[in-house]
């Protein structure tokens, strides 16, 4: 619990043996002042690995549900549904490139009032290698398609976030794939919500990436990415031509 709020983790993991245990255990030796647990509970979603993630991740602490359906999204959903109520949630990836002692500044600014807080990575110091070029270019081209459609400022797509339990059942989060952070983001700027970004550091990730580490990957995730963005877009023009018609029609009577 953190400042009378219970916390919850979701962990999406494929194939994260070699870095998963240490993600939990780092989370789970978080403490509040009164030297009491930070983080009340941990759900790691196994995508369909096929290493020791699941053992390993719950040898570790964690609670742990299988997802056959590859894909960022169905782990994340699966997770979701396996949550028990809480107050906000973090998800953080299992790949140890996350500095979880910065846990509490997320938590903080969610606690102050913000509806969603995404850890931005191209802000504070970065580790070498810790974010690869086309991982940068991706990033850099997404966050300006967001800016020049709703003229909201984002830096960074960063799986890194806080976000209140409610709230995220609010945003009915729907993707499957790579598209579900940017989903996220882009719906709770639709919904006006108070969208605040934190700078967090970041590490070298351990392991090799199973998305930018690989042609294939790299390319599924743009595609996932920018046909959310432009999907949710045309859905959102759609809805402001219908509305604009109802009304013409209203009037005329």
């Amino acid at each position: 619990m953190y400042k009378e709020n219970t916390i919850s983790v979701i962990i999406p993991a494929h194939n994260e043996a070699r870095s998963i245990g240490q993600v939990v255990g780092d989370l789970l030796s978080l403490k509040n002042n009164g030297d009491a647990r930070l983080i009340d509970d941990i759900v790691v979603c196994d995508n369909a690995s096929t290493d020791q993630t699941h053992r390993i991740a719950k040898d570790a602490g964690a609670r742990v549900v299988y997802e056959a359906t590859p894909g960022y999204g169905s782990a994340c959903l699966a997770a979701i549904a396996a949550l028990n109520t809480t107050d906000i949630v973090i998800f953080i990836d299992g790949d140890a490139s996350v500095n979880v002692n910065e846990v509490p500044l997320l938590l903080n600014s969610v606690i102050d009032g913000a509806d969603l807080v995404i850890g931005t990575r191209v802000i504070n110091q970065q580790e070498p290698g810790s974010l690869l070029p086309q991982q940068r270019f991706g990033n850099t081209l997404a966050t300006y398609l967001i800016r020049s459609f709703w003229s909201v400022s984002v830096t960074d797509l960063g799986p890194f976030r806080a976000i209140p339990y409610k709230t995220l059942l609010q945003l009915s989060m729907s993707d499957q794939r790579f598209g579900w952070t940017v989903e996220m983001q882009i719906k709770s700027i639709q919904q006006g919500l108070n969208i605040v970004e934190c700078p967090v550091s970041t590490r070298k990730r351990i392991g090799h990436s199973k998305i930018s580490g690989t042609l294939k990957g790299t390319t599924l995730a743009c595609l996932d990415i920018f046909s959310t963005i432009f999907k949710l877009r045309w859905k959102q023009t759609q809805q402001l031509h219908y509305k604009k018609f109802r009304k013409t029609q209203a009037n005329n009577l």
